[in-house]
């Protein structure tokens, strides 16, 4: 579990300037040519910086994404998971073929098929261990959905899971599809296919992720309230890249397509600041 002191990310001079370094560049949607600082060492150096960066957005969270630790990264960092927050203006209905996901020209994009859970009522915000099975009543419907990894930061998945974490887990927003109807029963056998640029880049489902999408919101769970950032009824959690991640540049069109249930398509688009 990741706990971040309040009194440690206020005093941090370091995470601040890289708070508005990534925040500012966020804003004007400009490219940032390499990393504003010291690089985080630890997940707790690199929260603490995410903290900073909420408190200088000029939006409310609705729901935070969850993305995998790549292996080799896991026993260093002495994680499997990590968060990052998506904020109200970066919530996406899905429109049909009009959907548009904004970039930021020079910085990181890419395209990512992902079940999205809401969190229902009853959720106790001291709680920070969970089991899977609380987890799962937590959960009150299932959407399909596509999330845009996002930062200004070219290199931000090159440089490992701690920057990423540092600019808001590399989230650009959420889109979020048609509901998904008996999720209980059908969650784990739904099948996934993304097609980016007309080729088809990935395939998977809710068991691509360790431990499945119901992990995901486990996890998030316990993490947040750690952080004094309890999920509440209507939190969404955006679980994981059931397809993989699929780098995307401004101009592109995608197609996630949900076995059964429905089909997410729209095109990469040049950000305005």
């Amino acid at each position: 579990m990741t706990a971040v002191s309040p009194t440690a990310v206020a005093e941090s001079g370091e995470a601040a300037a890289t708070a508005e370094s990534f925040v500012a560049a966020r804003l004007a949607a400009r490219a940032t040519p390499g990393y504003p600082g010291r690089i985080p060492r630890s997940l707790n150096e690199a929260y603490a910086i995410q903290e900073c960066a909420i408190g200088l957005f000029p939006d409310r969270i609705i729901g935070w994404k969850v993305g995998g630790v790549p292996p080799a990264q896991q026993a260093v960092l002495g994680a499997g998971r990590i968060a990052g927050p998506i904020f109200a203006g970066n919530l996406w209905t899905d429109a049909g073929s009009s959907n548009a996901l904004p970039a930021i020209e020079g910085g990181f994009a890419a395209v990512e098929a992902e079940f999205v859970m809401r969190i229902g009522h009853g959720v106790d915000p001291g709680q920070m261990d969970w089991s899977l099975a609380q987890a799962f009543e937590a959960v009150d419907a299932v959407f399909i959905g596509v999330e845009l990894a996002g930062s200004s930061l070219s290199t931000i998945n090159d440089m490992g899971s701690a920057v990423v974490v540092s600019d808001f887990g590399n989230n650009g927003g959420l889109l979020i599809g048609a509901e998904l109807p008996d999720w209980r029963a059908r969650l784990d056998a739904i099948t996934v296919e993304t097609t980016l640029a007309g080729a088809v880049v990935g395939a998977g489902g809710s068991s691509s992720l360790g431990g499945g999408a119901i992990e995901s919101v486990r996890f998030l769970l316990g993490h947040c309230a750690a952080r004094g950032r309890p999920l509440t009824a209507g939190s969404l959690v955006s679980t994981g890249a059931v397809t993989g991640v699929h780098r995307a540049r401004i101009g592109e069109a995608f197609t996630c397509a949900f076995d059964g249930v429905g089909v997410i398509r729209g095109t990469i688009v040049r950000a305005e600041g």
